[in-house]
């Protein structure tokens, strides 16, 4: 059966009805795809490095070994006829994925739902794994980590790339996916992937991983680090089955809810804010804000080097000694 033919009887079964009656019959040689490759032709092609998928009919997976550095898979025409030769199993790729910028979920999408022992990665272009199924809740936790691991090593090489473009005040910090709460609570799906930077003076929040420097102008949200604030979530403060979340307040008094995956995702994240804070104010030094005190229209100066300092917005003269 060569692969042509084995698409025909795909087809046949898709338009086959609810019930198909199956006859199984003893085969001496096994197909390619099942064990060794035969001698009938096939039109294998290797895959690019794309997000997508290719057929285990057409790579049957199997090399050579007489070279340790070999990778060319043999056509389903080749037969060793040495004796010296043997087969090697090797897997073959029936989806690629390609990390930079991709997310995993443990979580059913838009909910608080959790899979047991599974979990599902979409690259950055939309593509996904598909559900993928662990033995165990250790094999699960190890996979993740594994993954999480690869994306952020991938991530922080592409920040250092990208910031080779920005000056020293508009350095990225940090770059990476998570789920926001929706605030409407009539919505069907309660949780929706969003990614996060924090770049020079400000956090953005984008629908999609900016590429850009014309991306990084549309964001859907923009706060300056040093007027909000992070707020790490315990188990008492969670509002539903995720673990993981942190808020973010800003001036105007607006919480945003946050979901990662992974413990290690937010101490990232932890980390990654206290250090664009710090950078931030490092950097500005002293801020003046306009307030109102006793009906009088004020100036509080938060210098942080010496202190604050409140005055009036009209006389400039101080109501108070630094504090």
């Amino acid at each position: 059966m060569d692969f042509r033919t084995a698409c025909e009887e795909v087809q046949v079964l898709r338009n086959a009805g609810e019930e198909v009656t199956l006859t199984v019959s003893f085969l001496k040689r096994s197909p390619a795809f099942l064990k060794l490759p035969l001698n009938e032709d096939c039109a294998c092609a290797p895959s690019d490095q794309s997000s997508g998928t290719s057929s285990p009919l057409c790579d049957s997976g199997l090399h050579l070994n007489y070279h340790p550095n070999n990778t060319d898979t043999l056509s389903c025409s080749s037969w060793p006829t040495s004796p010296g030769l043997r087969w090697e199993k090797r897997w073959c790729d029936l989806r690629l994925i390609p990390l930079l910028h991709s997310r995993f979920s443990q979580y059913v999408p838009g909910t608080d739902l959790s899979r047991q022992n599974a979990f599902q990665v979409i690259a950055v272009d939309g593509v996904c794994s598909g559900i993928i199924q662990c033995l165990s809740a250790e094999d699960c936790v190890d996979w993740l980590q594994a993954i999480a691991t690869n994306i952020s090593n991938l991530t922080k090489h592409n920040i250092k790339k990208i910031n080779r473009n920005f000056p020293v005040n508009q350095q990225i910090v940090y770059m990476g996916w998570c789920e926001a709460r929706e605030q409407d609570p009539l919505q069907d799906r309660v949780y929706s992937p969003t990614f996060l930077a924090l770049r020079g003076s400000c956090l953005y929040k984008f629908l999609a991983p900016p590429v850009t420097t014309w991306d990084w102008t549309r964001a859907e949200k923009t706060f300056s680090v040093y007027e909000i604030m992070c707020k790490i979530l315990k188990d008492s403060d969670l509002l539903d089955r995720r673990k993981h979340c942190f808020t973010v307040q800003s001036e105007s008094g607006e919480d945003l809810y946050f979901s990662v995956e992974l413990e290690s995702d937010l101490a990232q994240w932890e980390r990654a804010f206290q250090t664009a804070t710090f950078l931030e104010v490092e950097r500005i030094q002293c801020k003046t804000y306009a307030c109102v005190l006793e009906s009088h229209l004020m100036g509080l100066t938060i210098d942080f080097s010496t202190g604050f300092i409140c005055f009036d917005a009209a006389t400039k003269v101080m109501c108070s000694d630094q504090l």
